[in-house]
C-alpha cells in the first residue's frame, strides 16, 4: 500500500511568509548601502575641497568676448613643471566645456617660449598663432609647514584610574612613551588674470590659496573649475553652448 505524504499548507503558507521577509530585509539592508555609499561619495566630492577665493577684481564695463584663441599661461618654477601641467591642461578643458577655443602654453609653445623674449617679440608670437586672450596662473609662493601629531590624542579621565594603581600607572605611560610623528603640510598662493589681446589690458583677476591637496592632478582640477566657474558668476565670461551664436 503506497501512502502519499502531503506538504502541510500551513508549514508551507509560513516557509513562504519568511522567504518573503528574508528577501525583503535583504533589499533594505541593499537599498540602505547603496544610500550610505552615495552620500559618502557626495560628501567627499563636495565638502573635501583644497582650493578658496580670497580675492577678485574685474574692470569696469566688462562684457563677456568671444574670444576666437584663449591661451592658457602657467607661470611656475621649472622644478614644478608636473604642477604647471596639471593647471593648464585642466583649465584649459573647462574653458573648452563652456564652448571657448583654449590652449596649453606648454603644449602649443613649449617651456621657456617667452623666457628670454621681450614683449614685443611675445605680443607678435601670439596674435600671429591667432591668440586674442591670455590667462595667466602665476605661483606667487609656496609655504611647508611642518606640524608634530602625537601618538595618543584621546583624553583620559585620570580620577578613574586613582583608586587602581596599575591602570593609572598603564595609562600614563602611554600617554608618555606612544611616539607620535610629523607631517608636512604645503600652502600655495595664486593669481590668475585675464588679458585681452586687442588692447593688452588686464580685464579680469583673482586671488586664490590651495591648501595641502592630495595631488597635482586634483588641485588642477579643483583650481580650473572654481576659476572658470567664478568668471562665469563675475561676467567675465559665459557658456557659449547656452547661448545662440547671434548673440555676439
Amino acid at each position: 500500500m503506497l501512502m502519499t505524504i502531503l506538504p502541510n499548507r500551513d508549514h508551507c503558507h509560513s516557509s513562504v511568509i519568511c522567504l518573503r521577509v528574508l528577501c525583503g530585509c535583504k533589499k533594505w539592508v541593499m537599498k540602505k548601502i547603496k544610500w550610505i555609499a552615495a552620500f559618502i561619495v557626495f560628501i567627499i566630492t563636495s565638502g573635501c575641497t583644497s582650493s578658496r577665493i580670497t580675492s577678485s577684481w574685474k574692470a569696469k564695463d566688462v562684457i563677456p568676448q568671444k574670444y576666437n584663441k584663449i591661451l592658457v599661461l602657467g607661470v611656475i618654477r621649472e622644478n614644478d613643471r608636473s604642477i604647471r601641467e596639471n593647471m593648464e591642461t585642466h583649465f584649459v578643458n573647462d574653458l573648452k566645456d563652456l564652448g571657448y577655443n583654449a590652449v596649453s602654453s606648454l603644449q602649443e609653445y613649449g617651456p621657456k617660449a617667452f623666457d628670454i623674449i621681450d614683449e614685443d617679440v611675445a605680443v607678435t608670437k601670439l596674435k600671429n598663432s591667432g591668440i586674442d586672450a591670455v590667462i595667466t596662473i602665476v605661483l606667487l609662493d609656496k609655504e611647508k609647514e611642518r606640524k608634530y601629531i602625537a601618538g595618543n590624542m584621546y583624553y583620559s579621565p585620570y580620577g578613574y584610574y586613582y583608586n587602581r594603581f596599575w591602570r593609572y600607572r598603564a595609562t600614563l605611560y602611554h600617554r608618555i612613551y606612544e611616539p607620535g610623528y610629523y607631517v608636512t603640510n604645503t600652502r600655495y598662493f595664486w593669481e590668475s588674470n585675464l588679458y585681452d589681446m586687442s588692447t593688452q589690458k588686464l580685464v579680469f583677476s583673482v586671488q586664490t590659496q590651495s591648501f595641502d591637496p592630495a595631488s597635482t592632478e586634483i588641485l588642477g582640477h579643483e583650481y580650473g573649475q572654481m576659476i572658470v566657474k567664478n568668471m562665469v558668476k563675475q561676467n567675465v565670461l559665459q557658456n557659449l553652448k547656452n547661448i545662440p551664436a547671434r548673440a555676439f
